[in-house]
C-alpha cells in the first residue's frame, strides 16, 4: 500500500468516526447548557432595570426561548443542517459572524504556542537525551518541574510586570496598538509583538511535557538495535540521531500533541483573559456571563471540530513517520 493510500484510508476513516462524535456533542453540550440557571432574556432585562413579566416574555419568544427543550434542540439540529449556527441575543448579530471575527486571533494564538512548545519541547528532551544523568540534564529537569507545577495565569501575570511594567519591550494586552494606522510589514511585526507573551505564557505548560517525553523516547530508542547497527556502519552520530533516534522518538509526542489539542483550547481561554486578547475563549467567557447559549455552543461546536481535525493532521503524520500504520 503506498503512502497516498494510507493516507486516504485513515482520512476516511477519521471521518466517518466524526460524525457521530460531533453529534453526540452537539446534544450533549445542547443539555447541558440547558441546566444551568436563567437564560439571555433574563441577563438582557437585569441590564435594562425596568423589565416587567411582559418583557421577559415577548424577549423569550422572541429568541425561541418559551419553546420546550425538545424543540429548541430540534431547531437547532435544522439551523446546523443549513450552515447556520443561530442568532446571539446577547450581540444581536449571527453566531457565525461572531465566531469568524474571533477565530484567526484564537488560532494564531494556539499556533504561536503550539509551535513553541514543540520546538522548545523537542530541543531541550534532546539536550537532556544527550547529557543524560549530568549537570545539563538535571538542570532541565527542574526547570521543566518549574514549568509544569506553576498556573499558566501566575506565569502570564509575572511576564506582563516583569516585560510591560518594569522593563516595557512588550505590550500588556490586545492584540494590535490602538489608533495605529499599520500596514504590511509593520503591521505583521506589531501582531507579533502583542502575541510573543501570550503565545509564551501558554507554551510554558507544554514545554515542560514535551521536554520529559522527548527525553524518555529517545533514550528508549537509543536502547534499540537498530541504532546501534547504524553506529557500527560508520555513519555520523549526528545522523545517527537526527534521522534514527529522534525521528523514531517523535511518535509519543505527536500522540501527546493531539491528546493536549483540548487542553490548550482551555488554556486559551485563561491566556485570553488575563493578557485581553479578542479570541473564541474570552467570547466564550463573555457568553457564559451573558446566558448567551448560542453562542457557546457555536463555540463549543467549533473548538471540538479543531480537535477532531487536529487528531486527523496527527494521525496522518504519525503515518508518515511509520510506514507500518495505516
Amino acid at each position: 500500500m503506498n503512502r497516498r493510500t494510507r493516507f486516504a484510508a485513515i482520512a476516511r476513516r477519521t471521518a466517518w468516526q466524526a460524525l457521530p462524535t460531533m453529534l453526540a456533542i452537539v446534544v450533549l453540550n445542547f443539555f447541558l447548557l440547558k441546566l444551568m440557571p436563567g437564560d439571555a432574556a433574563d441577563v438582557l432585562a437585569g441590564e435594562a432595570g425596568s423589565a416587567t413579566v411582559e418583557t421577559l416574555q415577548a424577549l423569550r419568544a422572541k429568541f425561541g426561548l418559551d419553546q420546550p427543550v425538545l424543540h429548541q434542540l430540534g431547531a437547532y439540529l435544522s439551523h446546523l443542517a443549513h450552515g447556520s449556527l443561530g442568532y446571539s441575543p446577547r450581540y444581536d448579530a449571527p453566531v457565525m459572524q461572531l465566531i469568524l471575527s474571533r477565530l484567526p486571533n484564537t488560532l494564531l494564538l494556539m499556533g504561536t504556542a503550539l509551535s513553541l512548545a514543540i520546538v522548545a519541547g523537542i530541543v531541550l528532551g534532546a539536550v537532556m537525551a544527550h547529557w543524560a544523568g549530568k549537570w545539563p540534564d538535571r538542570v532541565l529537569s527542574v526547570l521543566a518541574l518549574l514549568l509544569y507545577s506553576t498556573p499558566g495565569f501566575w506565569i502570564g501575570l509575572l511576564a506582563i510586570v516583569l516585560f510591560s511594567v518594569h522593563l516595557g519591550w512588550l505590550p500588556s494586552g490586545g492584540d494590535i496598538t490602538v489608533g495605529a494606522s499599520l500596514h504590511g510589514f509593520a503591521y505583521a511585526a506589531d501582531v507579533a509583538k502583542h502575541v510573543l507573551l501570550p503565545a509564551v505564557t501558554l507554551a510554558t505548560f507544554f514545554v515542560a511535557i514535551y521536554a520529559r517525553l522527548t527525553r524518555a523516547a529517545m533514550l528508549e530508542v537509543k536502547r534499540q538495535d537498530f541504532v546501534r547497527t547504524a553506529h557500527a556502519k560508520g555513519l555520523h552520530p549526528l545522523r545517527v540521531t537526527v534521522r534514527h533516534v529522534l525521528r523514531n522518538a517523535l511518535m509519543p509526542l505527536t500522540t501527546m500533541v493531539g491528546i493536549h489539542f483540548g487542553t490548550l483550547l482551555g488554556g486559551a481561554a485563561v491566556t485570553e483573559t488575563v493578557f485581553s486578547w479578542p479570541g473564541l475563549g474570552r467570547l466564550a467567557l463573555d457568553a457564559v456571563m451573558a446566558r448567551d447559549f448560542s453562542v457557546l455552543l457555536g463555540v463549543l461546536l467549533l473548538s471540538s471540530l479543531l480537535v477532531i481535525v487536529a487528531n486527523v493532521a496527527v494521525d496522518l503524520l504519525q503515518a508518515w513517520l511509520d510506514p507500518r500504520i495505516v
